[in-house]
């Protein structure tokens, strides 16, 4: 309960774009430990910039 009660805590917490572009600067979007397979699905999210963030209004978890 301690761990859930820790993750709902952050349940209203809205991201600006600024952090979002510091997250992605740290960890690009798709990145991953592996070789990537040629064959791999990857998502029209990681594909696409402009796809990748809900307007700012529509982020939080309410």
């Amino acid at each position: 309960m301690e761990h859930l009660d820790d993750l709902l805590a952050g349940i209203d917490l809205t991201l600006t774009d600024e952090v979002l572009d510091q997250i992605d600067k740290i960890v690009p979007p798709g990145a991953d430990i592996g070789m990537p397979d040629q064959s791999a699905y990857l998502p029209p999210a990681l594909q696409h910039p402009a796809l990748r963030r809900r307007p700012a209004g529509e982020r939080a978890a309410a």
